[in-house]
C-alpha cells in the first residue's frame, strides 16, 4: 500500500488510448493510486521493478512481449496479483484461461476488441475486482497453498445435521475458483457417486472452453449446462456465463435448467438461485461447497440448505485467493466444517458416501 493508504496499481496495455481509459477509471476511486503505466510485457516487468505495486492490470496482445509471456516472468520471479484484460471472444478465452493457469488472480473482459471505447462501461466493475484481488492470495504457477489436515480450523462449527444420504453436490466459486475448481476436480473418482453442478462467475464466452479444459483433466465427465441435461452421477455441470443454473424434475429425473432472471448480488449466474433450487429439489439431501471468491454469492441459498438438514463445507482462508464468500457463510453460522483446498475432495466424497 501507498503511504496514504492507497492500492498501488501499474497499468499495462499497448494501445495508449486503453491506458489512459483504464487508469481515468481506476482514478475515479480514492481506493486506488495509478503509480505507473507500461505499453509491453518488457516494460511491465521493468515498471514493476521500478515502482513496486500491489497489483496489475495487464492487457493480452502487446507487442515485444505480450501480456501472458510477462505474466509468466513475473509469477516466477515476483509473485504479485495480476488481473489480466482480455477481449471477450472465443480466441480471448483460451487465452484467459491460460493466465488464469498461469497464476493471474482475475480478469476483465474488453466488451469489444482491442481497443474499446465501451470499457467505461465495465468502471465499477474493474474498479472493484482490483480491490479485491489487490489482497488476494497468489498461487505459484501449478500450486496450490497446502494445509496439513492438523491446521483445519474447525469442524462442524454450524449445529449438527441429520446423517442423511446426500444425493447432489452444489458448488459455488468465483475469483480464483477457476484454479480451484482445476485442483479439485480432477481428484474426484471416475465413479463419483452423485452429480454435481457448480456456479462460477464467469462470462459466457469463456464458461464452454472452461468445461471443456476441466473435463480433459478429470476422470468425471465435466461440461458446460444446457436446458434438459441430465444430472447423472459422475458428471459435473457448471452454469453457462450469462444464465442462472438452476435444478428441476422432468418425468422424475433431475436435469438442468436455465433461468434468464436478473442478477442476484450483480452475478449472472448467481450461486444462491442454484441453491435455491436444489433446495426446492432435494431437501436436505444435499452437499453445499464454498469455495473462494469475493462477495457474498452463495450464503443466502446455503441457509437455505442448511435449513433443510444439508451438510455445508467452506473453503479456508488459509487457501483461498479471496476469501469472501466462504467467510460470509462461516460468519452466517451455518458452515459444518472449513477446510483447505486439498483436503475438499476426499471430503466431498467422505460426505457423499455417508461415511
Amino acid at each position: 500500500m501507498s503511504p496514504k493508504g492507497r492500492i498501488k496499481v501499474l497499468v499495462v496495455d499497448d494501445s495508449a488510448l486503453m491506458r489512459q481509459f483504464i487508469s481515468d477509471i481506476l482514478r475515479s476511486d480514492p481506493r486506488l493510486e495509478v503509480i505507473g503505466t507500461a505499453r509491453d510485457g518488457r516494460d511491465a516487468i521493468a515498471q514493476m521493478k521500478a515502482l513496486k505495486p500491489d497489483i496489475i492490470t495487464m492487457d493480452v496482445e502487446m507487442p515485444n512481449m505480450d501480456g501472458l509471456q510477462a505474466l509468466e516472468e513475473i509469477m516466477k520471479t515476483n509473485p504479485i496479483p495480476v488481473i489480466m484484460v482480455s477481449t471477450m471472444t472465443q480466441e480471448g478465452a483460451e487465452t484467459t484461461l491460460k493466465a488464469l493457469a498461469l497464476g493471474c488472480v482475475d480478469f476483465i473482459g474488453k466488451p469489444s476488441g482491442s481497443i474499446s471505447l465501451n470499457i467505461k462501461d465495465v468502471g465499477q466493475e474493474i474498479i472493484n475486482k482490483v480491490i479485491a484481488a489487490s489482497t488476494a492470495k497468489v498461487r505459484p504457477r501449478g500450486g496450490i497453498f497446502n494445509a496439513a489436515p492438523a491446521q483445519t480450523e474447525f469442524r462442524r462449527m454450524a449445529p449438527p445435521v441429520s446423517t442423511g444420504r446426500r444425493d447432489i453436490v452444489a458448488i459455488a466459486s468465483s475469483t480464483g475458483g477457476p484454479m480451484a475448481l482445476s485442483e479439485l476436480l480432477p481428484k474426484l473418482p471416475k465413479n463419483f457417486p452423485v452429480p454435481i453442478v457448480i456456479t462460477q462467475h464467469m462470462p459466457k464466452e469463456f464458461t464452454g472452453s472452461f468445461a471443456k479444459r476441466l473435463n480433459e483433466s478429470s476422470q468425471i465427465e465435466v461440461v458446460e449446462g444446457f436446458e434438459g441435461l441430465s444430472l447423472k452421477p459422475g458428471r459435473a455441470v457448471i452454469a453457462p456465463g450469462g444464465s442462472h443454473l438452476v435444478v428441476k424434475r422432468r418425468a422424475g429425473t433431475a436435469v438442468c435448467g436455465l433461468s434468464d432472471a436478473p442478477p442476484v448480488l450483480s452475478v449472472k449466474p448467481a450461486a444462491n438461485i442454484m441453491f435455491l433450487s436444489v433446495a426446492d429439489e432435494y431437501g436436505g439431501n444435499v452437499l453445499c461447497v464454498i469455495l473462494t471468491g469475493m462477495g457474498r454469492d452463495g450464503t443466502d441459498g446455503a441457509t437455505a440448505l442448511k435449513r433443510r438438514g444439508a451438510y455445508v463445507l467452506a473453503e479456508s482462508h488459509k487457501t483461498c485467493v479471496v476469501y469472501g464468500m466462504p467467510k460470509a457463510a462461516v460468519d452466517a453460522g451455518i458452515v459444518d466444517e472449513v477446510l483447505p483446498l486439498n483436503e475438499i475432495p476426499d471430503a466431498m466424497v467422505r460426505i457423499v458416501r455417508g461415511n
